[in-house]
């Protein structure tokens, strides 16, 4: 399967929903300004996540010391022996018995689901899916289901609309050197995690708490001057590929139906307000012509064809009770509701 291109033109949802919908199994490729990151995949789940800038074997041994599940002098022997043997660090520390496999799954599932996340932000970049066999660890083979944690990226997107612009999961802060006397305990908690290397999603997983709160927490520090953006790190370094719990799909997400989850349109607001509910009908009706936009792209992702009849997709109406306007035109096709009144070529259409 050739898919390729511009984030620009295709947004990440997309690519997701298609893979999901497909049950696709292969490696997808995003290449960012500041991070090259592959996502593995296995009928159509995530079962593993590489960061070139974010060497995720050397965020799992900080974090299991600085959980205290892990002794020095073990960490050190588990990275020497994986720098000798290229072995995952997470199976060795679990096939030498240092850190239970339940610990160590629940710190890779936290880093693939936030290095997913974190895509979500990116505004442009080039993606590349192969279609592929995909090796598994025999030690933690693994899988997260797709539809959840694009459902998590909806939320977080939502929850981040006060402060994304203001810092991201890549950020980094350094501490400023200011009187500290005056903060909550929660707000030292989090600050001793704040070493100038760690980025928010590692600090995150440090500390183990809620990412919107966290942010927050950090993003107030930073309005009073306790901590400091620090540059960016650049892309070094080679990948280390990890691996995630198996996990069967939660059942409220196995009540949805996928293509109506508006994924296409995670990094608008309105999104998760349609999914929440309560907007206008004009909104409601931009939202579901971009789930269906999806679900005809999935169809010729498919078939290598664009779908004849509006009815192959769905026999919904639109919320005023009219068809959806749906036409093909060689290698394209037109999409469109007649908003309240029903003509096409109205000036309430939506498009």
């Amino acid at each position: 399967m050739a898919l390729e291109g511009s984030l620009t033109d295709f947004g990440l949802a997309d690519i997701l929903q298609l893979i999901y919908f497909q049950r696709k199994t292969g490696i997808l490729t995003l290449q960012g300004k500041l991070d090259k990151v592959t996502l593995h995949f296995m009928a159509g789940n995530v079962v593993g996540a590489e960061s070139r800038r974010r060497i995720d074997d050397n965020r799992l041994g900080r974090i299991l010391l600085r959980r205290g599940l892990i002794k020095e002098e073990d960490l050190q022997a588990a990275l020497e022996e994986h720098k000798q043997s290229k072995v995952r660090l997470g199976d060795i520390v679990i096939e030498k018995g240092y850190v239970t496999k339940e610990a160590v799954r629940d710190i890779i599932n936290g880093q693939i689901t936030e290095t997913i996340i974190q895509l979500f932000s990116w505004k442009q970049g080039t993606y590349e899916f192969n279609a592929r066999v995909v090796p598994e660890s025999k030690v933690l083979s693994t899988s997260l289901d797709t539809q959840h944690l694009l459902m998590e990226g909806l939320r977080i997107v939502d929850e981040w609309s006060s402060i994304r612009e203001r810092i991201t999961l890549d950020t980094v802060f350094r501490k400023s050197g200011a009187d500290t006397s005056e903060l909550s305990q929660e707000e030292l908690e989090i600050l001793k995690y704040v070493d100038g290397e760690s980025d928010v999603s590692t600090i995150i997983d440090l500390s183990g708490g809620d990412n919107f709160e966290i942010s927050k927490t950090l993003l107030s520090l930073m309005e009073r001057g306790v901590v400091e953006k620090a540059e960016a790190a650049p892309v070094i370094g080679e990948a280390v590929t990890f691996t995630a719990e198996k996990k069967k799909p939660l059942p409220m997400l196995n009540m949805l139906v996928p293509g109506a989850i508006g994924l296409s349109l995670v990094l608008s607001l309105f999104t998760t307000a349609l999914i929440r509910g309560g907007l206008s009908k004009e909104f409601r009706a931009a939202g579901k012509i971009e789930v269906l936009r999806s679900k005809i792209e999935a169809y010729k992702f498919e078939h290598s064809f664009y779908p004849a009849s509006f009815d192959v997709i769905s026999s919904d109406s639109d919320p005023w009770g009219h068809q959806y306007i749906y036409r093909v035109s060689g290698d394209s096709f037109f999409l469109a509701s007649a908003g309240a009144d029903g003509k096409e070529g109205s000036a309430d259409d939506i498009y």
